[in-house]
C-alpha cells in the first residue's frame, strides 16, 4: 500500500477532513480537561455528568435551542441531585453518582425513543463522526475554543483548586464557584465530544488522556502538554485506522488510546510496571555487586 492510500486518499473526501478536524478539536479539549479530572478524583463524576448530559441535549433539540444550552442545565441539574442524595440520606456519593446518572441516562434514551426527529437521535448515545456537516464542525470549533480559553486563562487557579483547595480559600479563591466552573466546562466538553464518539463513549476521552500523562509525569504543568498530544495522535490514528478497517470511527478512537494508556502502564520510564520491576532489579543487582 503507497503513501497516498495510507495517508492522503482518506483526505480527498470532504467527510472525512470534516471528522479530522472535529477529532483535532475534541481529542484537545478533553485531554487538556481530564488532567484536572485526573487530579481532583472526579472520574466518577465526568461519567455522571457526561451520561447526564443526554436529556438535555433531547430537550434542546426539541425546543429548537442550542445543545451546549441543554447539556450545561442538566449537567448542573445532575451535581445537584447527586448532592442531594448525599446528604439527606444514608447512601453513599459513588452510590448517589450512579443512581442519578443511571437515571437521567434512561430518561435521555426515553425521550429520544418518543421524539420524532429528521435526523436519527441515536447518534447522540453512539457518535457520528463521519456525519460531521459544516454547521457541526462551527460548534465544535466555537464550544472548543471557549472551553480552551477559559481553562488556559484560570488554569493557576484551577490547579489550586485541585491540589488544595483550602489554601485556594484562604487566598480569596471561591472553592465552590471554581468546582462549579469545572462542572460546566465538562458539561460543554461532553457536547463537543458527542459527535465524536457519542456519549456513551465522552468518558473515556475524558480520562484516558489525562491518567496516561499523569503515569509519565509529576509536573502538571508538563500533563498539560503530554495529555492532549497523546489524546490528538491517538485520534487521528483511530480515525485512520477505521477508515482502512472499515470500523466505527468513535470506538476505534477509544480503543487506541486505550492501547496508549496500557503500553504507558506496562512500559512507562518512571511509572509502567515492567519500568519499576527493572530498576527494582537494577537497584538489586548493584547493591549485590557492591
Amino acid at each position: 500500500m503507497s503513501l497516498y492510500d495510507l495517508f492522503l486518499e482518506p483526505l480527498s473526501y470532504d467527510f472525512m477532513v470534516r471528522a479530522l478536524a472535529s477529532t483535532v478539536v475534541a481529542s484537545a479539549v478533553c485531554a487538556v480537561l481530564s488532567c484536572w479530572l485526573v487530579l481532583i478524583g472526579w472520574s466518577l463524576m465526568g461519567d455522571a455528568v457526561s451520561h447526564a448530559v443526554l436529556p438535555g441535549v433531547v430537550l434542546a433539540y426539541v425546543l429548537g435551542a442550542p445543545f451546549a444550552l441543554g447539556a450545561v442545565v442538566f449537567g448542573f441539574l445532575a451535581v445537584a441531585l447527586i448532592g442531594v442524595v448525599r446528604d439527606t440520606s444514608r447512601v453513599k456519593e459513588d452510590a448517589a453518582i450512579g443512581i442519578v446518572f443511571t437515571t437521567l441516562f434512561a430518561l435521555g434514551l426515553v425521550l429520544i425513543s418518543v421524539t420524532p426527529s429528521q435526523t436519527d437521535l441515536n447518534h447522540i448515545i453512539f457518535g457520528n463522526l463521519l456525519g460531521v456537516d459544516t454547521s457541526d464542525l462551527i460548534q465544535i470549533g466555537v464550544l472548543g475554543a471557549i472551553t480552551l480559553t477559559v481553562l488556559v486563562l484560570k488554569r493557576r487557579d484551577f490547579t489550586l483548586y485541585a491540589f488544595d483547595p483550602t489554601h485556594a480559600h484562604a487566598i480569596g479563591l471561591n472553592p465552590r464557584v471554581l468546582g462549579a466552573a469545572l462542572l460546566g466546562l465538562l458539561a460543554l466538553t461532553a457536547v463537543v465530544a458527542l459527535q465524536v464518539v457519542g456519549v456513551i463513549l465522552v468518558v473515556a476521552m475524558l480520562i484516558i488522556p489525562g491518567a496516561t500523562a499523569y503515569l509519565l509525569t509529576d509536573r502538571f504543568g508538563r500533563m498539560l502538554v503530554i495529555a492532549p498530544s497523546f489524546s490528538v495522535l491517538a485520534a487521528v490514528a483511530g480515525l485512520y485506522l477505521s477508515y482502512h478497517l472499515d470500523t466505527a470511527s468513535g470506538g476505534m478512537i477509544v480503543l487506541v488510546q486505550g492501547a496508549g494508556f496500557t503500553l504507558v502502564y506496562l512500559f512507562g520510564p518512571r511509572h509502567g510496571i515492567v519500568g519499576k520491576r527493572l530498576a527494582k532489579r537494577r537497584r538489586e543487582t548493584a547493591r549485590a555487586a557492591a
